[in-house]
């Protein structure tokens, strides 16, 4: 199994209010595509964070093995979802892939 791991900070420019809203959005996008991608065997969002964080949300996402991860980067379904509902209100982005035991 694959875990492919998403920290995103959203743009300063966003008032608390949008920040909630945007977090909300981003995370039923992304869960929404749980049983539409080849090889996702699960996919979580967090969007509550404690105040010690220096995110504002993260992807926790499973994959059968490192193919279907390179698939999912690119199916439609999921770039659909990262053009319209992620990209445009991040400012920063880390990942972490790893094969997990």
């Amino acid at each position: 199994m694959v875990k492919h791991i998403i920290l995103w900070q959203l743009k300063d420019e966003f008032s608390e209010e949008e920040k909630k809203a945007i977090k909300a959005d981003v995370k039923e996008g992304l869960e929404s595509l749980s049983g539409k991608i080849p090889g996702l065997l699960d996919i979580r969002v967090q969007i509550e964070g404690l105040a010690s964080s220096n995110a504002d949300m993260m992807l926790d996402s499973s994959f059968a093995d490192e193919a279907s991860l390179k698939g999912y980067a690119v199916h439609p379904e999921h770039v659909k979802v990262a053009d319209s509902k992620v990209r445009p209100f991040t400012k920063s982005r880390s990942c972490l892939d790893f094969v997990a035991e």
